[in-house]
């Protein structure tokens, strides 16, 4: 009777603390990020009751002391996803963490409710610094080399992000300009033109004009070219350049002499193709003229988007994007191993093993996961299986303190059975 004290006792210790972990739970099934804990319980002190014949027997004749907390793991499974209205709020749809820092090592957390500070810092809501690599291409608020992905350093090289609230996109001067279609063979004058860009940022015209040469040869046509570089609005002439094609018996070009023009202080590649590859004279064919030209004007920053590779990606008014940074997502050889510091934080031990990224077939770091902004992950605690826990618990803690109670009335009984 006495060990039924210690079995009771036990009890009791052990579902108040299945109580305590459930009512965490519940405490935070509102709280972004959340990942609860179960409970595991065990026997104390197990020992086997003598049968007659313990090999044949399907009864469990195994006696304790009561029971204790074997473990508190976590639970892994993902939380709901919550839509939000800030592109920062970020969620993992996958198994890794964010890196966060403060003052000290780094923590890791599912909560990726992230904001701008006033230094341009990429923070929590409490100023912890998200950790991931920047690409290193911009200075002075200026973009310097557009990327379409920047690759993610090592793991003891993931920097604080900083991306500044003003971007510029600078203009990049047009270097070559290709035509194509048909000027036909009748004496007429035929325009072609494309959009060039200067140094200064300015879009200007190149325009072709073909003139048929009073001067044939004997087989083919030729053509005399003028190539003028002006502003949009024609009041500004940068350059003129006057040339001639010679187009054989069939239409294809044979040779030209209009090689480049300037531009406002920029050499201009010019190519009319060769044969029928660019600039045709066809007769009885309809008459078409095109152009494409490189360069770029500049722009303004419209904003950051995250997408799903966690590349963070600046857009401009002149509608050209860059990669400018990249989030991190750390993985553990354990999950179930990280210490928990508050309700969304952890920590590494030596449980869990070091953080580590994954990679690809080419031995590249990657995120391993899919991100997805204006989305945060709920809680994973579910508030029907808490409840449902919760009255388990209380009836288990109800029996162990009926169980001391039975006891002591019967220490009581056997007491009174001896005077």
């Amino acid at each position: 009777m006495i060990q039924a004290f210690y079995t009771g006792i036990s009890g009791i210790k052990t579902n108040s603390t299945g109580i305590d972990v459930v009512s965490n739970n519940l405490a935070n099934i509102d709280t972004v990020g959340f990942r609860g804990n179960t409970y595991e319980f065990s026997s104390l002190f197990d020992s086997m009751l003598a049968t007659s014949d313990p090999a044949s027997s399907s009864v469990n004749s195994s006696i304790g002391l009561g029971s204790t907390v074997q473990a508190s793991p976590m639970m892994m499974e993902k939380g709901s996803f919550m839509l939000s209205d800030k592109s920062t709020d970020l969620a993992l749809f996958d198994d890794g963490w964010f890196g966060i820092q403060g003052g000290g090592e780094p923590l890791y957390t599912r909560d990726g409710n992230f904001t701008f500070d006033k230094n341009n810092d990429l923070v929590t809501q409490d100023g912890y610094h998200v950790l991931g690599t920047m690409g290193g291409n911009i200075a002075n608020d200026t973009l310097t080399t557009q990327l379409a992905e920047v690759p993610l350093k090592d793991v003891g090289a993931q920097e604080k992000l900083n991306f500044p609230k003003s971007l510029i996109y600078p203009p990049e001067s047009t270097t070559n300009a290709t035509f194509s279609g048909n000027i036909g063979i009748e004496s007429a004058t035929r325009t072609m033109s494309a959009g060039v860009i200067d140094p200064q940022g300015n879009r200007n015209e190149l325009q072709l004009i073909f003139t048929r040469s009073a001067s044939q040869p004997a087989i083919g046509t030729q053509w005399d070219i003028v190539a003028t570089t002006k502003s949009l609005d024609g009041t500004t002439i940068y350059d003129t350049q006057n040339a001639q094609a010679t187009f054989d018996e069939a239409g294809g070009l044979v040779s030209t002499t209009l090689t480049s023009i300037d531009n406002n202080g920029a050499p201009i590649a010019i190519d009319l193709g060769s044969d029928f590859s660019g600039v045709v004279a066809i007769g009885n064919s309809p008459l078409s003229a095109s152009s494409s030209a490189d360069g770029t004007i500049g722009g303004d920053l419209n904003g950051y988007d995250i997408n799903e590779n966690g590349e963070v990606i600046a857009t401009f008014t002149n509608g050209m994007q860059s990669s400018v940074g990249k989030i991190a997502v750390y993985h553990f050889q354990n999950d179930q191993g990280l210490n928990r510091i508050s309700g969304t934080r952890f920590e590494e031990s030596s449980n869990s093993g070091t953080p580590l990224f994954f990679k690809d077939k080419n031995g590249n770091n990657i995120i391993g996961t899919n991100i997805q902004n204006f989305k945060l992950e709920g809680s994973n605690v579910q508030m029907s299986y808490g409840l449902t826990d919760l009255i388990v618990l209380q009836r288990a803690y109800d029996a162990n303190s009926k169980s001391i109670t039975t006891a002591d009335q019967m220490i009581q009984k056997a007491l009174s059975m001896g005077k």
